[in-house]
């Protein structure tokens, strides 16, 4: 699944973009976009070690109430997503959750509500090298279950919402014209962001868990709107981290639906 060529004589080759190899990373990943955000994922870990900063490319594990954990930021947009999925998975690599911020678009969401993706509509062009047009991003079932029954327990008592839905994964940022926003509404599309499908679709690939959970946000850049942002941004990190555990416990319960 890949066109880069490693010395077939090294057993566990450092990858490329990553500059981390298998045993670098935990089985569990949280993947941001931006690099920056990896330091304070990490800050929740119970133990943290930076492995490598490649880039847009920043990887921390550690552990996180018994569980090996990793946080490796992908940078903005599907190509470069999907290039560190990519190598994620070869160097093992089990769940991959891509966390950030959402454009909110459905009525009945607010922003700082959390969104958790049950699928993605690609409008971009990357997963297009990978698979057929008509290959659907699907959310890993277990993990969303996994997500909204954490969600629902951080969100109780607040004034914050958890929701599922259609994410739309779009490459152009400032191509989001009133007209496409529009038509994204008619079709009841939930949130937009610019890498869940290239996560997601490259899950599916290799056969792992994949998925989505986006803090909701708009175009209000006001100073109460960005500190109600990170706040939430805080509690996802936290919804993510133990979403994980949750994972792990229907795993050895023999609770989950997609047995990997």
């Amino acid at each position: 699944m890949s066109t880069i060529k490693y010395d077939p004589s090294d057993p566990n080759p450092l990858r490329l973009h990553l500059q981390a190899r298998r045993g670098d990373i935990g089985e569990y990943v949280i993947v941001p976009g931006d690099p920056f955000r990896c330091d304070l994922v990490a800050s929740f870990f119970d133990e943290s070690k930076l492995i490598s900063h490649n880039r847009e490319i920043k990887i921390y594990t550690g552990s996180y109430k018994g569980l090996s954990v990793s946080v490796c930021s992908t940078g903005m947009g599907c190509p470069s997503a999907a290039i560190v999925c990519e190598e994620l998975a070869q160097i093992g690599a089990k769940v991959l959750l891509r966390t950030g911020s959402g454009f909110l678009l459905r009525d009945d969401i607010k922003e700082g509500d959390i969104a958790v993706t049950l699928g993605s509509a690609k409008y971009e062009g990357t997963t297009e090298f990978f698979v057929p047009k008509g290959y659907p991003a699907i959310a890993d079932l277990d993990l969303v279950t996994a997500l909204v029954k954490t969600a629902r327990k951080y969100v109780e008592g607040t004034d914050a919402k958890v929701h599922t839905g259609i994410t739309a994964t779009v490459d152009g940022f400032y191509g989001e014209t009133p007209e496409f926003l529009q038509k994204l509404k008619d079709i009841n599309i939930m949130n937009i962001e610019m890498e869940s499908s290239a996560v997601i679709t490259t899950c599916q690939r290799y056969g792992i868990r994949g998925g989505c959970i986006c803090t909701c946000g708009s175009d209000d850049t006001a100073k109460e709107a960005r500190k109600l942002y990170e706040s939430s941004m805080e509690r996802q990190i936290r919804i993510a981290l133990d979403s994980f555990v949750e994972l792990d416990r229907m795993e050895k319960a023999g609770e989950v639906i997609n047995i990997l």
